[in-house]
């Protein structure tokens, strides 16, 4: 299927609970602040009740997006490890340039969080990483130019 979404069962987790949070607590939140603003009067010149109903109009963006994207998700269930990376795989690599050890999740497109060390199996780390194994050198382009690193151990 073309849009399905890939996702770590972490990720449909965690998606999952934002759904639930925005439908219930939040939006009550949302709802009573545009309940509390109404209240001012005048509502053409009311810029908590604006305000309000742009908050209500973003999360009912998010939800949408966040129902959307659970229905297309295909769960990606971690295997038995076979040593080498893929989605769901956990790698530690060393930074030949820089000599500086790091790890990183490899994860679907939509949960990719780099700041997180969360990296999209798509990205250019990403596609190189696919099928390495531990002890392989890969290369990858970068702006700043070609980066290399070594695979220590993909778990």
């Amino acid at each position: 299927m073309a849009n399905e979404i890939l996702l770590t069962r972490e990720g449909f987790d965690r998606l999952k609970k934002e759904l639930e949070d925005l439908k219930g607590p939040v939006r009550m939140k949302v709802a009573e602040a545009i309940r509390e603003a109404k209240s001012h009067g005048d509502l053409r010149e009311n810029a908590a009740y604006h305000e309000a109903k742009l908050n209500q109009a973003r999360l009912d963006a998010r939800i949408a997006e966040l129902e959307k994207t659970l229905q297309l998700a295909k769960v990606f269930e971690k295997k038995e490890s076979d040593g080498l990376a893929h989605i769901g795989s956990v790698v530690k690599l060393f930074d030949t340039d820089f000599d500086e050890e790091f790890i990183v999740k490899m994860v679907g497109d939509f949960e990719s969080n780099p700041a997180e060390d969360l990296i999209s199996i798509n990205s250019p780390l990403g596609q190189a990483l696919r099928g390495a194994k531990q002890g392989d050198t890969i290369s990858v382009t970068a702006p700043g130019g070609v980066q290399n690193y070594r695979v220590i151990s993909v778990d």
